[in-house]
């Protein structure tokens, strides 16, 4: 079966992200701040807003300065609420996107007139159109701009993982033991912090907030439950990542509807199906262990 071009740099993108965010994930998964990604795709709103205010293009880097200095922002306002205001962390989280959020949509109605954004493309966005917006690649010719992007941050992320994956593994899974050998467990979270929020920043100005948070979450949370071992947690989530870009389209081109919606729906499945039977921990499995527990011992014993 042959794949048209159009539908091969879809599918393309949503993998690259996927895999980017999913990586990133891991670690925020680890560190029970998953959905600090979700806080940041909605309160990077008034940033874009006040870069367009500035600049008065939505394609300008001022647009990416603006979302991701909001992005980081946010990490800093949860983290500041959680400390000093000793709010438990979705307490804080939720007061610091809530409120950025509505800020970025009352600038909208406010500059309604100057804005040319609307928040419901900011949060659904529109996958479908990544092959319209093209850039000119010398001898390469015209190729969508959204995987180039994807593919420059995917490789950012790699090398942020390979170059500190030490201090990022001790500062997730012992900050005690990284701070008593003079390892600074705040700047690896800003940092860590600072990823996800240029991630999810160059992600859903091509995919839209929701599907960002779909795959920042879903398929790190799936592998979370298929092993214990971090470098195979990483592994499973980049191949779940794939596998929900390659699925979910499909299951959107067969439906006639949302690809993003599709790809987020197959995040779900996948994690549904491993939550139910995963060999270790899955729900079946471990109703079937008990059950087979249950009958032997019930076996009458051996007369002496």
């Amino acid at each position: 079966m042959s794949i048209a071009p159009d539908d091969l740099w879809i599918i393309l993108t949503g993998s690259l992200v996927a895999v980017s965010c999913g990586l990133l994930g891991c670690y925020l998964v680890l560190r029970r701040m998953a959905m600090v990604g979700d806080a940041i795709s909605h309160s990077v709103l008034p940033g874009i807003i006040i870069a367009y205010l500035l600049t008065g293009a939505r394609d300008s880097i001022a647009i990416l300065i603006g979302a991701g200095l909001l992005g980081v922002l946010t990490t800093f306002l949860i983290e500041f609420f959680h400390q000093k205001g000793k709010l438990q962390s979705d307490a804080s989280i939720g007061v610091t996107f809530t409120w950025l959020f509505a800020l970025g949509v009352i600038l909208i109605a406010v500059f309604a007139g100057q804005v040319d954004i609307d928040q419901d493309c900011v949060l659904h966005g529109e996958i479908a159109f990544v092959p319209l917006d093209t850039w000119q690649m010398g001898f390469l010719g015209e190729i969508p701009r959204a995987p180039v992007i994807m593919m420059i941050v995917l490789l950012l992320i790699l090398g942020f993982i390979g170059l500190f994956y030490k201090e990022l593994m001790l500062t997730t899974f012992d900050p005690a033991y990284a701070a008593a050998i003079g390892i600074s467990t705040g700047v690896w979270h800003y940092a860590l912090m600072s990823m996800v929020s240029l991630t999810t920043v160059a992600s859903f100005d091509h995919v839209g907030a929701i599907l960002v948070v779909a795959l920042l979450i879903a398929p790190p949370a799936t592998a979370y439950l298929l092993t214990e071992q971090f470098i195979k947690m990483l592994a499973i989530t980049v191949v779940l990542g794939i596998l929900v870009a390659i699925t979910g389209y499909y299951l959107a081109a067969s439906l006639n509807a949302s690809i993003a919606g599709g790809m987020s729906t197959m995040a779900g499945i996948f994690f549904a199906l491993v939550l139910l039977f995963a060999p270790e921990s899955g729900l079946i499995s471990k109703w079937l262990r008990q059950k087979g527990g249950m009958s032997s011992t019930s076996q009458p014993g051996t007369p002496a």
